[in-house]
């Protein structure tokens, strides 16, 4: 068995830059970039906040989806990680076109086998649960060090920002999300004891 497919491995580069560009911030807080696709005249500015923003938004989501995978993979089930080049599309088009807020589904992981209700349960929480534990890494770090140069403070500032919102989001009982299955998983194991 292959942990990670050369598919795999392709649709993970590709969300990863997708998801970068998507996040990259504007030179100016607030202000899209209108001269967010000149690379020629701006291309160092443009490539740093290109990587500032992989850096901050793609370990979250990565790592998120990671975590439903391994898991699965824990149990003896299969599990593909997929990017979803539809909602990456969408996501690209609305940052071109300055739309003020994009929300996107990047990738997810399809999972074949059967699972009991407590696998069902613990997968639907790993990736959540890693955005949780993403969040408390920046909290702590923010709490405690005490003199950090301003990249660093935004780093940590945003990165605890988006992996809380993605932990709360992800555990809504949304259809189709995580959260979804997590309280039906549970809701089936307290019905059985």
């Amino acid at each position: 068995m292959v942990l990670v497919s050369p598919k795999e491995v392709l649709d993970l580069i590709i969300m990863t830059v997708a998801v970068g560009i998507i996040f990259m911030p504007a030179r100016q807080a607030g202000i899209i970039d209108a001269d967010v696709l000149d690379v020629h005249t701006k291309s160092d500015e443009w490539k740093q906040r290109l990587w500032f923003s992989i850096l901050i938004a793609a370990p979250g989501i990565i790592l998120h989806e990671l975590g439903h995978k391994f898991v699965a993979i824990g149990f003896g089930l299969e599990a593909v990680f997929h990017a979803a080049y539809t909602w990456l599309g969408i996501g690209l088009v609305l940052k071109f076109m300055n739309a003020g807020f994009v929300f996107l589904v990047p990738g997810y992981v399809s999972i074949q086998g059967l699972s009991s209700p407590i696998q069902h349960l613990l997968i639907a929480f790993a990736g959540p649960g890693i955005n949780g534990l993403l969040y408390l890494i920046a909290h702590y770090i923010l709490r405690t060090k005490k003199k950090m140069k301003t990249n660093e403070f935004l780093f940590w500032t945003v990165t605890k920002r988006i992996n809380g919102f993605l932990f709360i989001f992800n555990m809504l009982p949304i259809p189709g999300f995580d959260g979804w299955s997590f309280w039906r998983s549970l809701l089936i194991l307290i019905s059985v004891i």
